[in-house]
């Protein structure tokens, strides 16, 4: 308009992604953090020790800066991406290559895809998927050889901690149950595009051979309590009434079942021959008239008093638990993995369970 003055709009600000040369944007959001430093993609791969015979599995390959490393050191890379513009990009960036016929590129969410087969795994991965990923990883079968793994650096030094160190916790303890963590080097932030917010670790995961054997659900039911407050005693941890109550609703329900199952036993041998089983059935005898008389009380549990003596009973037990192996006045934050098993063992020992 004549003599006026032009209102130059607002421009909308738009959702900020960095561009890549071929025009992909990356999303922060989705943890795409593509590693743009060729020589740490050659540190990685160096330090990954991967065999010529190798096959290997990728996780968030992205636009492949670190798979045709890989491609280069294995037999075949099998690429796990979830992004289906950053698999056209590898499609284009690898057609008609040497490299194309050892490419399998999987499009889908690696935590919902049934992996198949491989001997190693080298992964850049999104940092919000980390926790589960491991465990993914670490339950898949036949178990993989090693996984160098890119993680968040707080993360990562929550993997490979020791007992006594500020991060030491919960999820220290079950990932070194499954396997031996080492770390292997510190990534600063501006090695990506775009950078993230803070700064990344490598570490290596080798699968313990052979397993450990623990029932999972009594372990991790175990651990809960332990890490519950992981700096006070566990003589103050297992004493809290929440936690005695707990223990003791599971003891009862086992003793029930113990007792079901041994008259269900009793039932079966009253038709057989008992020539030959010694004393076996008075031992069975004894268990039934004992469990009649624990039906009674459990029957009967609602009274104040009886409960309260049951109650403190059971704390008895607990605590004679935690003094026979020397752990009442330990602190779960300067347990060892071999600490954590046999306390486990001792309780397990005593009828006491935590599922």
């Amino acid at each position: 308009m004549a003599g006026g003055k032009i209102r130059k709009e607002k421009s909308k600000p738009q959702q900020q992604h960095t561009p890549y040369q071929g025009g992909i944007s990356f999303h922060k959001s989705k943890g795409q953090h593509i590693l743009k430093n060729p020589l740490l993609v050659d540190s990685i791969v160096q330090k990954s020790g991967i065999k010529s015979t190798d096959v290997i599995l990728e996780i968030g390959p992205g636009t492949g800066n670190l798979t045709k490393k890989l491609l280069e050191a294995g037999k075949m890379v099998i690429a796990v991406e979830i992004d289906p513009r950053m698999v056209l990009e590898l499609q284009r960036r690898f057609q008609g290559t040497p490299y194309s016929s050892r490419l399998k590129v999987i499009q889908g969410d690696v935590l919902k895809t049934d992996l198949p087969y491989f001997d190693i795994c080298v992964a850049n991965i999104p940092y919000q998927i980390s926790s589960p990923l491991t465990f993914k990883l670490l339950n898949h079968q036949p178990a993989f050889r090693c996984a160098i793994i890119m993680f968040q650096r707080e993360f990562a030094m929550r993997l490979v901690a020791q007992p006594g160190d500020k991060l030491y916790c919960r999820l220290t303890v079950n990932t070194q149950l499954l396997a031996r963590v080492s770390h292997l080097l510190k990534v600063g932030k501006n090695n990506f595009r775009p950078p993230p917010k803070v700064d990344s670790s490598v570490v290596r995961i080798e699968p313990r051979k052979p397993h450990i054997e623990v029932k999972q659900k009594e372990w991790e039911g175990f651990l809960r309590i332990c890490f519950n407050r992981k700096n006070k005693t566990l003589g103050s941890i297992f004493k809290q009434k929440n936690v005695i109550s707990l223990l003791e609703k599971n003891y009862k329900t086992l003793q029930s079942l113990k007792l079901s199952q041994e008259g269900l036993t009793k039932e079966t041998n009253m038709k057989m021959d008992f020539s030959g089983f010694g004393n076996s059935m008075e031992d069975q005898g004894m268990g039934m008239e004992d469990g009649l008389d624990e039906d009674d009380e459990m029957e009967i549990e609602g009274g104040d008093s009886d409960g309260e003596e049951v109650q403190s009973e059971f704390k008895d037990k607990v605590t004679a638990v935690l003094k026979e192996g020397d752990f009442e006045e330990k602190r779960s934050s300067k347990l060892s993995l071999q600490e954590f098993l046999y306390l486990l063992s001792l309780f397990n020992k005593a009828g006491i369970h935590f599922s």
